[in-house]
C-alpha cells in the first residue's frame, strides 16, 4: 500500500535557490491537485500568464513583487494569495525567494 501521507519538517529545506535560475520541485500530484515548491534567485521571474484552474501561492522565504490582474503587491515571507482560474499573474523575486504553489485538481 502506498503511503497515505507525506510529511515535511521544513519546506524551505526541500528546494534550493540556484544562481540566476528558478528551481521547482513537485511535492505532490494527484487527482486532487498539484503542489509545487519553487526556489527563485534574485531577479528571476515568472512572466505574466494565466492558469485554467484555481491556484494558491504562499511565500515561505524572501521578498518579491506579485501582480494579480491589474494590481501589484510587495510580498515577503507569510504572503498568501488565492486565484480563481484565468486570473493573469506574474511574480519577480527581489531577494532569493521560496514559494509554495498549490493548483487545484479538476
Amino acid at each position: 500500500m502506498k503511503n497515505q501521507y507525506r510529511f515535511f519538517a521544513n519546506l524551505v529545506d526541500e528546494v534550493s535557490v540556484a544562481k540566476e535560475s528558478i528551481v521547482s520541485r513537485t511535492l505532490n500530484s494527484d487527482a486532487g491537485g498539484k503542489t509545487i515548491l519553487f526556489g527563485f534567485d534574485t531577479g528571476q521571474e515568472l512572466s505574466e500568464h494565466t492558469s485554467s484552474i484555481p491556484a494558491s501561492l504562499h511565500i515561505l522565504k524572501g521578498e518579491g513583487l506579485l501582480t494579480l490582474g491589474e494590481e501589484s503587491y510587495e510580498i515577503r515571507e507569510g504572503a498568501f494569495a488565492i486565484m480563481q482560474a484565468n486570473v493573469s499573474h506574474s511574480i519577480v523575486a527581489k531577494t532569493p525567494m521560496i514559494m509554495l504553489l498549490y493548483m487545484q485538481g479538476k
